[in-house]
């Protein structure tokens, strides 16, 4: 009975004081994001017909169906093609920045409106990629999704810096941000534009949030208090909850196709597969089409495959290697649904939605290795000297200097001056040892995923070590941020 009071009590420490799987919810924030923003640039020429005012699923029909349903979309607050013009390029933006991991806290909850602004609009528009980043934008709200891999955590990383040399400076686009938003939101109220109240009710609820965050961390005084203290935790358990939700929703998503495609005849056959390869709405490639489909033998071999994948995918989180194996199977298998099927956005959907179950060390290694990858692309690139014009004295190009490797001498954040104006950019190699380890440490240390927090409060913005808790192995975030302020 003791042990089993310690595991419990060692449980809910984990899960309160850490937001789980740092890599794995940035990973999961960039394919949603992405996929959106390409599928939106994708079907820009087509926006009209698909959203807006010349979609065969007109206004009037859209309007009665949501008296219906009481589904939220912001574009049933006008009919004007200006007001879709601007719903969809703020759909645009708003994907592009939770992309980037700007303000990513407010990103994701304008990134979850624009989804369900336009998809709720015409609901017949999608191929079945459209309801997995439907469930999942609203996931996302509730993540800290920008700890890493974001200009949230290089901002924390700045300002870690600035403290130490003298002195953060003041959020100022936080706070406007949250003021204009609050505008908006109240305008809308007042007109009555939400249908009932639970929606209004979530949103005001997410400003006034907002607001209570940046008040309790404004000073490092004031971050220290138990206020701040209780939203770090409220934070950090919305965080794993819904991170969990994630994964059983991907679990869901495979159990349930697995064990409907058992009962039907053509998979029980084997030949399921052989039927869509001849469609012309899923054969872009008639070619390659008929080249997978000349042999009765793969066709039957794929079909009997799938359904064997996506019924065993569960239960193979038990056994981190068998995962893993399973994982990329799943992945390949989208990636040639994507260009055999013609179907990109609902295959680059479940590559994000499997991201979530990738190992926190194959996460970093990919990391370290973008971040030589751009290191290098950068050192290529000429430079030209401030101040005296960008040229030598011949017209010609100054270089920048070569950058130089992590463990040569590297000055500490309170060596440097405040004044200086400078960041030191200095790239990580894996194969420097001890500097590629504290350049991973680095990378790993969080970043404030809120409109306006500073990182002045104290708290733990790590992952403790114990990912098991939500996916088994490595898979949800063993070896997340290391130290630093709480992110949001």
């Amino acid at each position: 009975m003791r042990r089993f009071t310690t595991a419990a009590g060692r449980a809910v420490r984990t899960v309160t004081a850490t937001a789980l799987g740092p890599y794995q919810s940035a990973v999961v924030r960039i394919g949603f994001a992405g996929t959106w923003l390409f599928f939106l640039l994708r079907e820009l020429p087509h926006r009209h017909e698909l959203y807006g005012p010349g979609s065969p699923w007109n206004w009037d029909m859209a309007q009665r169906l949501i008296a219906e349903n009481g589904a939220f979309t912001a574009l049933m607050w006008s009919d004007g093609r200006l007001w879709f013009e601007i719903v969809y390029a703020a759909a645009v933006v708003s994907s592009a920045l939770l992309l980037v991991g700007w303000r990513t806290r407010t990103m994701s909850l304008l990134f979850m409106v624009g989804v369900l602004s336009l998809q709720n609009r015409a609901i017949f528009m999608g191929d079945g990629g459209d309801n997995v980043i439907h469930l999942m934008a609203m996931y996302l709200v509730l993540t800290r999704c920008g700890q890493v891999w974001s200009l949230d955590a290089r901002r924390l990383r700045r300002d870690r810096r600035a403290g130490g040399a003298g002195g953060a400076p003041a959020d100022r686009t936080g706070p406007v941000l949250w003021a204009v938003l609050g505008a908006v939101l109240a305008a809308v109220t007042l007109m009555g534009s939400f249908a009932g109240w639970g929606w209004p009710l979530f949103f005001w609820a997410f400003w006034a949030g907002q607001g209570l965050w940046w008040l309790t961390g404004r000073s490092p005084a004031a971050g220290s208090g138990e206020p701040r203290a209780l939203l770090d935790v409220l934070a950090n358990v919305l965080h794993n909850a819904a991170l969990l939700v994630i994964m059983a929703e991907a679990c869901l998503i495979y159990a349930t196709a697995g064990w409907y495609k058992v009962q039907g005849g053509r998979w029980q056959d084997g030949t399921a597969v052989h039927y869509p390869l001849h469609l012309d709405y899923f054969s872009p490639w008639p070619a390659l089409a008929d080249l997978l489909s000349a042999s009765g033998v793969m066709m039957l071999l794929v079909t009997y495959g799938t359904v064997a994948a996506q019924i065993a995918f569960p239960f193979t989180l038990f056994n981190r290697r068998v995962k893993n194996v399973l994982l990329a199977v799943m992945m390949v298998e989208h990636a040639v649904i994507a260009v055999v099927l013609g179907l990109p956005f609902f295959s680059l959907a479940m590559i994000a939605a499997d991201a979530v179950f990738l190992p926190t060390g194959f996460l970093r290694r990919l990391g370290a290795g973008a971040s030589r990858l751009s290191a290098a692309v950068a050192a290529r690139v000429p430079a030209r000297v401030p101040g005296r014009g960008g040229t030598k004295g011949g017209g010609e190009p100054v270089e920048a200097p070569a950058r130089v490797p992590w463990p040569a001498a590297v000055p500490s954040s309170s060596a440097v001056p405040a004044s200086a104006g400078a960041r030191a950019v200095v790239p990580a190699p894996a194969s420097e040892g001890a500097g590629a380890r504290r350049s991973e440490a680095d990378e790993g240390r969080g970043g404030s995923d809120s409109d306006s927090d500073r990182g002045s409060g104290p708290g733990v913005a790590g992952d403790g070590g114990s990912g098991a808790a939500l996916a088994p192995g490595r898979g949800a975030g063993r070896e997340g941020p290391a130290s630093g302020p709480p992110v949001r």
